[in-house]
């Protein structure tokens, strides 16, 4: 899996193709390739592990006047090391074909034997080859590029988004998706493939959003949509609501830098228009439920994966307390798997930032399965999640470039608050609690500017942790998944192994680790918990701990017993986790920085997990 770009049209497709794949590098990879035609038919491959920089250096410059059609990729390896044998485009025996693909044929192996008994030639050790074969078995005399495509899928288990052409039909790329996103764009006399609309938000936003066994041929004077099955369909053409510029990362240096400081913003971009002030309530028109409705339900499950999993978590301590409703949390890779055990009167939400994260999808579907009503909270726009789910809620956070995710949290975790509120409404909530909950987020994106402004003092704390090993993150009750969540960014992009743990659990097992060479960071705001935390606190101090601290402003107990103290504003208990988050994502990305890292595309990671 990762990057699919394909262009076919009068500009130079390889120059096109590989700007598009550059605008995908955030999504994390490892080797890159293209296919493309020459004025004679011959098909030519490049293929190189590594940057697509590397790719470059092997590329000729080709015609402007002839080169009209390529397909490239991104590779992020799941079958096979990241090689040059195992990069895509991948061809058949005959040469003819090549194929970019993301996803997993989970039979390829089976797929392989038979394929092998009839001649091919498998070079690679990816599932993907074993596909380029498959269709170039079909692609005989008198059929045509497309009707082999179908019929390889139709033997096909698994999942894929692929893009495909051949030195036989010059003029064409055939395009499919099952499971794994591809989108069509829409241009002047060209025409887009594309696994992501960044690809290609700067030659149109005119997109179409291939649906499961959908299968598109593209041609310089248009296309053609149907099934794998040959039912064909009526495309619904989608315009892409933002700009080019919204993934430009500006005067920052790394697009995570910039995604960090643009919470205030994102934060009210999600709560926009969503206050009903007169009422004390919120408003999520897109959960497409009644009053009645929502009344009525008697629980609710959150599922995620990573980042967004630590919203759930976060998401039942606000539900719980401000709804007095009991919400199950899940891992979604784990939910289909364990025969989920779904209610009447059951809300299931999945949550994720791209909305194609395959686990996510696979448990969005096993909660239909089992009946039950199923809403999204998603920031991808015409994602699979927001066209599967009977309902549910944009975060509008904008492109997030960065592989790790900051701004989508604070976004999602907004949009829980919000459904705290309309719930709690409906039932324990006065008009003046609701009302106090919605003017205490109002402020939150002024707060945030507050930390932000903090960067460069973190800067220097960041250099106490840059010959680490390891790291504890200690918080309670709210604070406790943005431990996690600050663990987990520290793990991501500096590569220091980081834990994440309730503080009072400390005694019951992680204490064992702490020395002097431990850093503890803590988050230990004026709550109801402070003393306890405080104490937690004490015992680290008193095995010699390095203690780092998130405190409220005004607090003058912290920086007797800690290293360093990072200092945030005071706002209610249920809105603390949107600022103590703020200052663990800078001290995650300063840390990497100071330690010579690729911030925004970290080893072994990728931006949109599309396999399971």
């Amino acid at each position: 899996m990762c990057g699919i770009v394909g262009y076919i049209g009068k500009k130079n497709a390889v120059n096109i193709s590989i700007e598009a794949l550059k605008r995908l590098e955030y999504r994390g990879y490892d080797s890159s390739g293209v296919a493309t035609l020459t004025d004679d038919n011959v098909l030519y491959i490049a293929k190189k592990k590594g940057k697509i920089k590397e790719l470059e250096k092997v590329l000729p410059k080709f015609d402007s006047s002839k080169c009209h059609i390529a397909i490239a990729h991104t590779r992020w390896a799941t079958h096979g090391e990241p090689t040059e044998i195992n990069a895509h485009p991948h061809t058949d025996n005959s040469g003819n074909i090549a194929l970019v693909h993301n996803g997993i044929i989970e039979n390829y192996k089976s797929l392989a034997e038979r394929l092998t008994e009839n001649g091919s030639v498998l070079k690679s050790q990816t599932d993907t080859e074993v596909l380029s074969h498959l269709i170039g078995f079909f692609y005989k005399d008198g059929v045509d590029l497309e009707e082999a495509v179908k019929s390889a899928l139709k033997l096909v288990e698994g999942t894929y988004g692929i893009a495909v052409v051949s030195s036989k039909e010059p003029d064409r790329i055939v395009a499919a998706r099952k499971g794994s996103p591809l989108i069509v764009g829409i241009g002047k006399d060209e025409y887009f493939i594309a696994s992501d609309v960044n690809a290609i938000i700067i030659h149109t936003k005119k997109v179409i959003y291939l649906q499961d066994e959908e299968i598109v041929t593209i041609t310089k004077d248009g296309f053609d949509l149907s099934t794998i099955d040959n039912v064909s369909v009526q495309p619904e053409i989608s315009e892409v609501d933002w700009d080019a510029e919204d993934s430009d990362k500006g005067s920052f240096k790394h697009f995570m830098l910039k995604e960090i400081f643009e919470q205030s913003t994102t934060i009210e971009n999600a709560f926009r228009g969503r206050f009903i002030d007169s009422l004390g309530t919120s408003r999520l028109g897109g959960l497409n439920m009644t009053t009645q409705e929502l009344h009525k339900i008697k629980k609710i499950i959150l599922i995620a994966c990573g980042t967004s999993y630590h919203t759930c978590i976060l998401g039942k301590y606000l539900i719980e307390k401000m709804a007095r409703v009991p919400v199950q949390i899940d891992y979604a890779s784990e939910f289909r798997y364990r025969n989920p055990i779904i209610q009447e009167d059951t809300l299931v939400f999945v949550i994720s930032q791209s909305g194609e994260t395959a686990d996510t999808i696979a448990a969005l579907r096993e909660a239909k399965a089992k009946g039950a009503r199923v809403l999204g909270i998603t920031n991808g726009i015409g994602s699979t999640i927001s066209r599967e789910t009977a309902g549910g809620t944009y975060i509008h956070a904008g492109v997030e470039v960065g592989v790790a995710s900051t701004k989508a949290f604070t976004s999602q975790v907004t949009i829980l608050y919000l459904l705290g509120i309309r719930l709690g409404r409906m039932r324990n909530l006065s008009h003046g609690d609701g009302l106090f909950y919605i003017n205490e987020l109002k402020k939150i994106p002024a707060k945030i500017d507050l930390i932000t402004q903090q960067s460069e003092r973190i800067r220097e704390i960041a250099k106490s942790f840059v010959d680490s090993k390891n790291a504890l993150f200690l918080g309670r009750d709210v604070h406790f998944p943005v431990a996690l969540e600050g663990a987990l960014k520290l793990k991501e992009i500096s590569y220091i192994h980081a834990e994440g743990y309730p503080a009072a659990e400390m005694k019951h097992g992680p204490i064992a680790l702490i020395d002097e060479e431990m850093p503890v960071v803590a988050i230990a705001l004026k709550d109801v918990l402070y003393d306890k935390v405080f104490s937690t606190l004490q015992e680290v101090k008193a095995r010699k701990g390095r203690l780092f601290t998130i405190a409220t402003e005004g607090d003058d107990q912290l920086d007797k017993i800690s290293e360093e103290v990072i200092y945030i504003p005071h706002t209610i208990h249920e809105l603390q986790p949107l600022l103590s988050v703020i200052p663990l994502q800078l001290l995650a990305y300063h840390v990497a920085d100071l330690r010579g890292l690729d911030v925004d595309q970290p080893r072994n990671l990728a931006k949109s997990v599309t396999v399971e």
